[in-house]
């Protein structure tokens, strides 16, 4: 790849990526300023079909707009028995996938310049998320969406995005960024996009590169109880549940943390109208999850 140094980052032919709050923060005022809209994908790197299916999406957006990409391994989200160092960074090959999909930005900054004084839970200020954040996955990974919303929150301020596009595979990250925007009056439209699946259904995750090739065969059990589920969501809520758990059940290798119904923001499950069934569960050593729309 052939790249220009600009100030604060490079340009690589009709991208423009900038490694610094400081580079981009004047780009995207100056665009808005222009009359564009700036859209926002935000991304732990090692971009799939997922999250180019972010892109296109973003892309289908009316007016003139701008595609910005952020690419950061977060440490604030990850807790202390889950592995930094082992999350992927291909940044070049991000870059051309970025670059295939005609992003316009890309942000690529370093933890120091997110977290200036360090990346400890006690470093800086950092958002609560409230009570939601402490259940289903926070029950597991506790502390994570205060990572992940704080660095949402400063990705918002610096990018000043109109609208930021988030996977439906990560549902509850999805709704409690949604919360976060409306909570702090964030003047940015939060936009979640259906999960992209694999021909056997299973969801597209930087995760199933971990999965060993027997996992990988069952890991794909996960959507088909899922879907089991909401084929029979006109029995009612435990009739969902039961027939979920009864895919599960056939393969006991699975470790499953939690399967859950709620309503779509996630509180409790409704009597009838629209739902979520959720689940999460480990597979050798990788950790998968994954939710599907009902309806009672």
């Amino acid at each position: 790849m052939t790249a220009s140094r600009t100030r604060g980052g490079f340009a690589t032919g009709a991208l423009k990526v900038h490694s610094s709050p400081a580079a981009i923060a004047p780009v995207t005022r100056a665009l808005r300023a222009a009359g564009r809209r700036v859209l926002l994908i935000p991304t732990m790197g090692a971009l799939h079909e997922g999250h180019r299916e972010l892109i296109r999406h973003a892309r289908m957006t009316p007016g003139s707009t701008v595609i910005a990409v952020s690419i950061f391994v977060n440490p604030l989200q990850f807790g202390p028995s889950e592995d930094l160092s082992r999350y992927p960074r291909p940044l070049e090959a991000d870059l051309e996938a970025c670059r295939e999909e005609g992003v316009e930005l890309v942000f690529t900054p370093q933890v120091e310049d997110m977290y200036p004084d360090g990346a400890g839970a006690d470093s800086g200020t950092t958002i609560v998320p409230g009570r939601l954040a402490d259940q289903l996955e926070g029950t597991v990974r506790p502390g994570h969406f205060a990572g992940v919303l704080t660095v949402v929150a400063k990705l918002f301020h610096i990018i000043g995005p109109d609208v930021a596009f988030f996977g439906e595979k990560d549902y509850q990250q999805l709704i409690l960024v949604k919360k976060m925007a409306r909570d702090l009056d964030f003047p940015v439209h939060v936009v979640g996009v259906p999960t992209v699946r694999e021909a056997d259904g299973l969801a597209l995750s930087s995760r199933n590169v971990y999965l060993s090739p027997e996992d990988r065969v069952r890991a794909a059990t996960l959507q088909r109880a899922l879907a089991a589920g909401a084929s029979v969501s006109v029995r009612g809520p435990q009739a969902v549940l039961a027939a979920a758990r009864d895919v599960l059940a056939q393969e006991p290798t699975i470790d499953v943390e939690y399967l859950e119904l709620r309503d779509p923001d996630l509180g409790p499950v409704p009597a009838e109208g629209p739902a979520r069934l959720l689940v999460a569960a480990r597979l050798g050593t990788t950790r998968l999850i994954d939710n599907v729309a009902v309806r009672f």
